[in-house]
C-alpha cells in the first residue's frame, strides 16, 4: 500500500477488463442486446395489428352471431286492463340475402318461440335487396305461434318487389300493414296495431293508418324509421316500435356510433319518450348486417317488451 501526500493510505483500483466499461450497466434486452428503435416501432406495430386482426375476427365473426334478448316491462297509462301482462316480441332488420341466410333466421325463430309471444311486431328490411331472398325462411317465419296475432311493415330495402314481398309473408302468417290498421280484441278490450309505409321509399300516411280505429283505443305503431316519431306523436299513436338504425352497428367507447342511416340519427338505440307527447318509441338494433358484415359493440337483438298498465 502507498501512501499519499496528505498521508491517506491510497488504494490501488484495478483496472477494467477490455472492452468493458467503467460506469453503471446499460438496460439490455432479452437477449442481452440493447432494443434498438426500429425494433421497439416494428414490435409496436405487430401489437397494434395484432389487436386489430383480433377485433376485426370478432366483428366479423363473433358480435354479429352473438343475439342479445332485451327484456324489459313498459308501463303504458292508457293500455286497457285486459292487455296487461302481453308479452310483445319485437323484431327488426333481417337483411336476407346480406350475410344472413335461412339458417341464421332459424336461430331467431328458435329464440321468438321459447319467448312465448302473445304479439309478435315486424319492424321491416326482411330481406337486403330481394324479394327472392325470403323463400327460404318462409316455412321458418310460419311456425312462429301468437294468439294476438304476427304483424309486419316495409322498410327502405324492401321496395325492389313489394308485392313478392308482402305475399311471402303473408304466407308466413303475417299481416302486412301498409297506412293500415287492425283491430285486436281480449277480454272485452280492443287495442289496434297500425303500421305506415317506409319513409325513404314509400309514403307513409297516419291519417290512412288511423282512419278504421274507434276514438280512444289504445294504438301500437310500426313504423321502420324512428324518427319518425316526432311526426307520429301528433296522431292518436300511445308506443312507436321501429328498427332502421342497426344500432350504429359499429359503436366505439365513450364515442357510440358514428354513423347512423337518415331518418334513425336521433333515436337510435332503445327506449325513448317523444319530446311533446312523451309517446314511447322502442329502437330494435335489427337482426341483420347491411353494406358491411360487422359488428362492434352493438349486438343484434330481439326485443321482448311486457306491456303494463301504470
Amino acid at each position: 500500500m502507498k501512501k499519499s501526500f496528505g498521508g491517506s493510505p491510497e488504494r490501488t483500483v484495478p483496472a477494467a477488463a477490455d472492452g468493458a466499461g467503467t460506469g453503471p450497466p446499460k438496460p439490455e434486452g432479452r437477449s442481452g442486446r440493447k432494443m434498438t428503435r426500429r425494433q421497439f416501432l416494428a414490435r409496436g406495430a405487430g401489437a397494434v395489428v395484432g389487436a386489430g386482426l383480433l377485433a376485426g375476427g370478432y366483428a366479423w365473426q363473433g358480435e354479429p352471431n352473438w343475439l342479445e334478448v332485451t327484456r324489459r316491462e313498459l308501463p303504458l297509462a292508457e293500455l286497457p286492463s285486459a292487455f296487461a301482462g302481453t308479452r310483445l316480441v319485437h323484431f327488426s332488420d333481417v337483411h336476407l340475402g346480406f350475410n344472413k341466410d335461412a339458417k341464421d333466421l332459424a336461430r331467431l325463430t328458435k329464440h321468438i318461440k321459447e319467448e312465448q309471444p302473445d304479439l309478435i311486431c315486424f319492424t321491416g328490411d326482411i330481406v337486403d335487396s330481394y324479394a327472392e331472398d325470403l323463400t327460404d325462411s318462409v316455412p321458418l317465419l310460419a311456425e312462429l305461434q301468437a294468439p294476438l296475432g304476427k304483424y309486419a311493415i316495409l322498410g327502405n330495402h324492401d321496395y325492389k318487389n313489394t308485392e313478392l314481398l308482402t305475399r311471402l309473408l303473408t304466407e308466413a302468417g303475417f299481416r302486412v300493414l301498409r297506412n293500415e290498421s287492425y283491430l285486436i280484441k281480449q277480454g272485452g278490450a280492443t287495442i289496434a296495431v297500425a303500421g305506415l309505409d317506409d319513409m325513404l321509399h314509400g309514403k307513409p300516411d297516419p291519417e290512412a293508418a288511423i282512419r278504421d280505429i274507434p276514438d280512444g283505443i289504445f294504438t301500437v305503431l310500426l313504423m321502420h324509421e324512428p324518427d319518425y316519431a316526432d311526426v307520429a306523436e301528433e296522431y292518436p299513436f300511445h308506443l312507436q316500435l321501429s328498427g332502421h338504425s342497426h344500432g350504429g352497428q359499429i359503436r366505439l367507447p365513450l364515442v357510440g356510433a358514428p354513423f347512423t342511416p337518415y331518418g334513425s340519427q336521433k333515436y337510435i338505440d332503445g327506449l325513448y319518450y317523444t319530446e311533446n307527447k312523451a309517446m314511447p318509441v322502442y329502437v330494435n338494433r335489427g337482426f341483420g348486417e347491411t353494406l358491411m358484415p360487422l359488428r362492434f359493440l352493438c349486438r343484434p337483438e330481439l326485443t321482448v317488451l311486457t306491456l303494463r298498465r301504470g
